[in-house]
């Protein structure tokens, strides 16, 4: 099968191209820039119908990851990237998706967990979950985050492509020993001494193994039952105190240094990044993949950050 990945030239899309690749099947990359990679890589500008609307018409999924990285600071103008990169790209593709000859069967169209209400008392799950932006007291970064991903789906709900299946990847982080990636930057502070409770540490952290991250993709391309919003995360979030310290366990790292809210306003400054990122409660779980027959090969954060630890330690 062919498969098109727009904004693919990032650690999750790389990690993508690199599965289908192994697999047999045909891998296209739509980037801004060009770059050397194993796979064909065309430019496109995100924004207009191009050449690269080519390699739309034929395949047979598009896999559309296009937006700009979450990982700075909320300023006026990162805002506005942040919702122009999503929303003019996702109308594009589905616009490419509309004028094809023979469209995709399959738009699998990135978004993100965070769509889902800070909370504690129980998971946000892809059936009865609540939507976010309501909660009392919401830091205005936070509220960005929810007016953010209520737009970029809403792109796509009102795409035009009454032949292509079309499934929002609600997303947790996606652990990977990639350089550069979420697991890579926590078990550097781990690694550093500075892996201790982030916050409170009640807060709730979401992930997915990168190998059932992909095998999730796979599910969902073979079972065309699956349509909508699909939640891809592990079945067991847990506090942020637990998840750090099971990774100090993994990596053979005996003292984390905890820090409070006020440090991570400091260190988040200093990074140019936002501590929502590390504070907001996650609680997300996936009901329709489980309900769907999909098994994770790593459902606990312990075994899968024994195996990351390890995966890292080989790939150094």
């Amino acid at each position: 099968m062919k498969v098109a990945l727009p904004g693919g030239s990032g650690q999750i899309g790389a990690i993508l191209a690199r599965e289908f690749q192994k697999d047999g099947h045909e891998v296209v990359v739509l980037s801004r820039k060009p770059y050397d990679a194993p796979w064909p890589v065309v430019v496109w500008d995100a924004e207009t119908i191009g050449d690269w609307a080519g390699q739309i018409d034929g395949a047979d999924v598009v896999v559309n990851l296009a937006g700009r990285s979450v990982n700075c600071r909320y300023n006026t103008l990162n805002r506005e990237l942040m919702i122009a990169s999503r929303v003019n790209s996702t109308r594009i593709v589905g616009e490419a998706i509309n004028r094809a000859s023979r469209p995709p069967k399959l738009w699998l169209q990135s978004s993100s967990a965070t769509i889902y209400s800070h909370r504690y008392d129980a998971p946000n799950d892809d059936v009865t979950g609540i939507i976010g932006g309501e909660e009392p007291n919401l830091p205005d970064t936070w509220r960005f985050s929810y007016d953010v991903a209520f737009e970029w789906e809403q792109a796509v709900d009102e795409a035009d492509v009454p032949s292509t299946r079309k499934v929002k990847l609600r997303s947790a982080m996606v652990m990977s020993p990639d350089k550069g990636g979420v697991f890579d930057v926590l078990l550097g502070l781990v690694r550093h001494g500075l892996g201790g409770t982030q916050g409170r540490g009640n807060q709730y952290v979401s992930w997915i193994h990168h190998q059932d991250f992909i095998r999730a993709i796979f599910h969902i391309i073979e079972h065309d039952t699956l349509d909508g919003a699909v939640n891809l995360s592990s079945p067991n979030p847990l506090p942020n105190a637990d998840f750090m310290r099971i990774l100090r366990e993994a990596s053979g790292t005996k003292f984390g240094l905890p820090a409070t809210d006020w440090m991570l306003e400091i260190g988040a400054l200093a990074l140019q990044t936002e501590t929502e990122l590390i504070l907001k409660s996650r609680r997300v779980t996936p009901t329709r993949l489980l309900q769907n027959g999909f098994t994770f090969e790593f459902p606990e954060w312990k075994e899968a950050a024994d195996d990351l630890c390890r995966e890292w330690l080989k790939n150094r």
